[in-house]
């Protein structure tokens, strides 16, 4: 793969579940479209990672496909700066994670502290799909095949990169060369955004997601149902700031934080109301939001453009797996015609 600049690689993306929502965006999207001018940047729409546990719903999977695609190009990806690609049309992802399952044991597998959390949150048990337990080692398969040498992930995906890397250095002590690189994790400078009513994680199943192309009615019915100081009674008692989802949204979203600190100070000594809070949160979600959900209505009216671009991201994507693989194929001594 050519980088004739020296710009770092990086290998991104997302499973085309559901749209993506405020979640996705203070945890990932935002900073993509900084690092679009900075680095070599691949996003993956993981629709064969997504079928691991999506398996009895291809038409949803294939579904969001456009849907994620289109809220990427709304945010501001730039596809002449961004290549957006998909994992299933990428045949040499396939094969590269055929070879690397060699390298790693199933009680390499089950130890991985991310695959034991989700197991376990599905309440999969025993009945584990194979595509599942396994899909660390696609993901590695995924960020080889681009040389990335950057992933942004969640904490909670650290064990990912970890594995990632302990086949890298599998596969090169096989073929006795730094053939791929390691990546190291580019962690989010924002913790996991809760969902508005105070659960943990943020999911459409759940119901309790902002959507990026909520209306202002959407966004306003969220914003009032959210959590905040369950003792903060009345206005001029003091209230706690820290577990208050309201201002743990301000802190992802404010873009004034000496007005915000001022904020906080005056809500904790009292005499400030949860619905002013609620109403400077509300207007700026409305301003944050706005812009991308008209760029994503127009986007939406030229499906054939969306279209394109991934054809075009695919493509270019598909010569550049396919690159490794001859070279991860030729190391290892793989039989070729």
């Amino acid at each position: 793969m050519s980088n004739q600049d020296n710009r770092p690689v990086i290998l991104t993306g997302d499973r085309p579940t559901g749209q993506l929502h405020l979640g996705h965006f203070v945890g990932s999207l935002r900073s993509r479209v900084g690092l679009q001018d900075s680095h070599h940047q691949h996003l993956l729409l993981a629709d064969a990672q997504a079928l691991t546990d999506n398996a009895d719903n291809f038409e949803k999977v294939r579904r969001n496909i456009i849907e994620v695609a289109t809220d990427y190009l709304a945010v501001g990806i730039d596809p002449t700066k961004t290549t957006i690609c998909v994992q299933s049309c990428l045949p040499a992802l396939n094969e590269l994670t055929m070879l690397y399952l060699n390298f790693v044991t199933v009680a390499r597998l089950e130890r991985n502290p991310t695959i034991k959390s989700e197991i376990q949150m599905r309440g999969f048990e025993r009945d584990i799909p194979a595509g599942f337990l396994c899909y660390p080692v696609a993901q590695a398969a995924d960020i080889t095949a681009f040389k990335a040498t950057v992933v942004p992930v969640g904490e909670d995906q650290i064990p990912m990169i970890e594995q990632t890397n302990e086949i890298v250095r599998r596969i090169n002590r096989q073929v006795g060369q730094d053939l791929l690189p390691e990546c190291k994790a580019l962690l989010s400078n924002v913790g996991r955004l809760p969902g508005f009513d105070g659960k943990a994680k943020m999911s459409k199943s759940l119901g309790n997601t902002i959507v990026l192309d909520a209306t202002d009615k959407d966004i306003k019915k969220a914003v009032n149902a959210m959590y905040t100081d369950p003792n903060h009674l009345r206005i001029e008692e003091p209230g706690q700031v820290e577990g208050n989802v309201v201002f743990t949204y301000l802190d992802a979203f404010d873009p004034n934080k000496e007005e915000l600190e001022e904020l906080k100070a005056h809500y904790r000594r009292g005499g400030l109301g949860d619905g002013t809070v609620k109403k400077r949160l509300e207007g700026i979600l409305k301003e944050l939001i706005g812009p991308i959900r008209e760029r994503r209505l127009e986007l939406a009216k030229d499906p054939d453009y969306i279209m394109d671009i991934l054809k075009t991201g695919t493509d270019k994507c598909r010569d550049i797996t396919q690159a490794t693989l001859d070279e991860v194929k030729a190391g290892l001594g793989v039989f070729r015609f």
